[in-house]
């Protein structure tokens, strides 16, 4: 039951869905939520798979793209998008830790974020219009729980640079044991997935691959920059995770645009 709760709190945290009453609330709660921050990503791509497969059902796919792009950010409240842009602001015009950090908190959103912002939700439709229907549901449920586990390592493996924030909350140590939770978390979307034939295991494993590849570029960016980790980060990772994901898709399916000319 206290686990069940935990998950409850951390899809309050990632999202706008509400929960049930019963679950209550504690601020100790708020420090082990964070284990299950990739089985949100699940509850995330279930929805804007189910609006994608609709969608797709009378629209053509790029239509079915957008409006499956719109509803994951609605269901987050574009929590992810407003951290990565709010890094690409912090890390383009901020030449030392503590400017980039004063950049970072300011709510305004300037070249470099704006830019950013237009250039990944460019990238993420993209990809995900030009996959066939199947693959495409796939790779959401694929990319959603996986990036979302790429911004968990941070948590696990970095230090928290802020004295308060968004995710002070969350940012507390975290165990392997908790983490492994969070990887565990991940496995049964990819297992249906490929059950189901809808994704290659070589497909899978490239979206993988790739959301592990911004998680330690990242990781490392950050560190070198910022000296850790603050909550805009965790949702820096995510979204570079999720669309590397779905590029990686699209590679392996051999449509580039010299192959096709």
């Amino acid at each position: 039951m206290q686990q069940l709760r935990l998950f409850f709190i951390a899809l309050q945290f990632f999202t706008r869905l509400p929960i049930p009453g019963w679950v209550g609330f504690e601020a100790s709660w708020l420090q082990h939520a964070s284990r299950y921050f990739p089985l949100v990503g699940v509850v995330v791509a279930s929805i804007a798979a189910a609006v994608y497969y609709a969608a797709a059902l009378v629209l053509p796919g790029p239509v079915a793209a957008v409006l499956s792009t719109a509803a994951s950010i609605w269901i987050t409240g574009a929590f992810h998008e407003d951290g990565f842009a709010d890094t690409c602001d912090g890390l383009g015009g901020g030449m030392t830790k503590e400017r980039a950090l004063e950049i970072m908190k300011d709510s305004r959103v300037g070249a470099y974020g704006a830019i950013g912002i237009v250039c990944m939700l460019a990238t993420k439709l993209s990809a995900l219009a030009l996959l066939p229907p199947r693959v495409a549901v796939a790779a959401l449920f694929v990319a959603h729980p996986f990036s979302r586990l790429a911004a968990t390592a941070l948590i696990w493996k970095l230090k928290y640079v802020r004295g308060e924030g968004k995710a002070k909350p969350l940012a507390q140590q975290m165990t392997t044991a908790e983490f492994a939770i969070a990887a565990l978390t991940c496995a049964l979307p990819p297992a249906c997935v490929l059950a189901l034939g809808w994704m290659t295991p070589a497909a899978m494993l490239a979206a993988v691959l790739a959301a592990l590849a911004a998680a330690l570029w990242l990781g490392r960016l950050f560190v070198r920059r910022l000296g850790g980790y603050t909550g805009d980060c965790l949702g820096a990772v995510q979204q570079l995770a999720e669309a590397l994901a779905y590029l990686a898709v699209l590679a392996t399916l051999g449509h580039g645009a010299w192959t096709a000319a």
